[in-house]
Parts: structure tokens; C-alpha cells; sequence
């Protein structure tokens, strides 16, 4: 039996990404703003516990919204991948590597999501673990996760880097928005170091520093949804 395959364009394919992108950005500007930030009182677990159990169905929406942004990354890098790969096969798997690497330190991060509902819901319950304990080791849990979340930064950081690269030396996209991804690259990768190197300064960073990232991802999406790329057809 013969195998069969389809042909697609790849400005659909293109237009599929700048559908995904968008997914990505908001799923993950709610998850991390709306939810997270939102409900974490620095250096107050007992405020933040309460927070959850008060707005639990947020909480738990933002859990759900993140695991979905997630796993619309994976199609997106792969797209991206197929796209860049005729312009320079090495950079294209590289950036694919990058990408999906801190796809999964996020998605194995999202257990320091969750565990605090089992914290504040359950640990409250237990023989011997207190409110202000389980309270402690849910806020914990979130800290935890922000740290994660900039370890995961780090590595796509590199991958905004070689993505903005491969885009301004190819005639795919605009050369602005590969010089706007480099940009977002080098943000997201002084963001992470500053957190781990100094923390009080990265504090005076945030959120102004992410401001560049969301202009630069925000522009390729739209592009991406509105023109597309110069069209090939692939086999899929």
C-alpha cells in the first residue's frame, strides 16, 4: 500500500502559527498576570492562601488556560521549524531544541500551580499541619514556580534570539520583526539572569522589561495571522 500525503501551503501553515502565537500570548498573560500575580501577596502566604480558596475557580481556570497555551506551543515550534528550516536547517533545529526544552521545564513546572490548592485545601486538614503551615507551603509552592518559570525564560530567551535571527537574514518576514525578536531574546534573557543575580533589581524591572517581548511576539503573531509568508507547498 502506497503511502499518502498532503499537500499543504505553507502560508496556511503560517497563518495556523499566527493562530497558535495569539493563543499562546493571551493564555499566557492571563495565567501569569490575571491568576498568579494577581493572587500571590508577596511575603504574605496566609493573604495568598486565602486568595485561592476565595477565587478557586480562577485559580484553577488559570491551571487549565496554561496547560492548554502549552501544548498549542508544541504545533507552533514545529510549524516554525518547517517554515525556517530551507533558510538555514542548523538554526532552525536548534531554535526547535531551545524551544521545546523550556516548554518542558514550563509544563513540569505547572505542578507548583496546583499544589497549592492541595495545600490550602487539603494540608489544612491534616493532623498536626496547620492553617499558617499549609498556608506557608502553598506560597512556597508559588515562589517555586516563579523561579521555574524564569529558568524556562532562560532557554527561550535563546530561542527568541535565533528565531529574530533567522527572520531578518531570510526574506520570509519582515526584517523589523526578526530585529524585535532579537531584542525580545536578549529581555527575556536579562530578565532571568538578573532574577538569579539580583533579585531586588529584576524586581525594579518587572514588568517594563517585558514590554519589548510582548510587542515583538504580538507583531510576528499578528503578521502571521494577517499576511502569512511567501507561499510553498510542503508534504505532510
Amino acid at each position: 500500500m502506497k503511502n499518502q500525503s498532503t499537500t499543504i501551503s505553507l502560508r496556511l501553515l503560517a497563518r495556523i502559527a499566527g493562530i497558535l502565537y495569539l493563543i499562546v500570548i493571551v493564555g499566557g498573560i492571563f495565567s501569569e498576570v490575571f491568576v498568579r500575580q494577581e493572587l500571590m501577596v508577596y511575603e504574605d502566604p496566609v493573604a495568598t492562601a486565602n486568595n485561592i480558596i476565595q477565587k478557586e475557580g480562577l485559580y484553577r481556570l488559570g491551571f487549565v488556560i496554561g496547560l492548554v497555551y502549552l501544548m498549542c506551543n508544541i504545533p507552533l515550534v514545529l510549524i516554525f521549524h518547517e517554515i525556517f528550516k530551507s533558510a538555514n536547517r542548523f538554526l532552525a533545529l536548534l531554535f526547535l531544541l531551545f524551544f521545546l526544552t523550556g516548554n518542558i521545564l514550563e509544563i513540569m513546572n505547572m505542578i507548583n500551580h496546583y499544589l497549592p490548592l492541595d495545600f490550602v485545601e487539603i494540608g489544612a486538614n491534616l493532623e498536626g499541619l496547620g492553617k499558617e503551615t499549609s498556608a506557608a507551603l502553598a506560597y512556597m509552592s508559588l515562589s517555586t514556580h516563579s523561579t521555574g518559570f524564569s529558568i524556562s525564560l532562560v532557554f527561550f530567551g535563546c530561542y527568541c534570539l535565533l528565531l529574530g535571527y533567522l527572520i531578518y537574514t531570510s526574506d520570509f518576514l519582515p526584517k523589523l520583526i526578526g530585529l524585535l525578536m532579537v531584542i525580545a531574546g536578549i529581555c527575556y534573557l536579562f530578565d532571568s539572569f538578573s532574577v538569579f543575580l539580583a533579585p531586588e533589581f529584576a524586581e525594579s524591572l518587572f514588568p517594563y522589561i517585558f514590554i519589548p517581548c510582548f510587542l515583538a511576539e504580538l507583531s510576528l503573531a499578528i503578521w502571521l495571522l494577517a499576511k502569512g509568508i511567501k507561499s510553498r507547498d510542503v508534504r505532510i
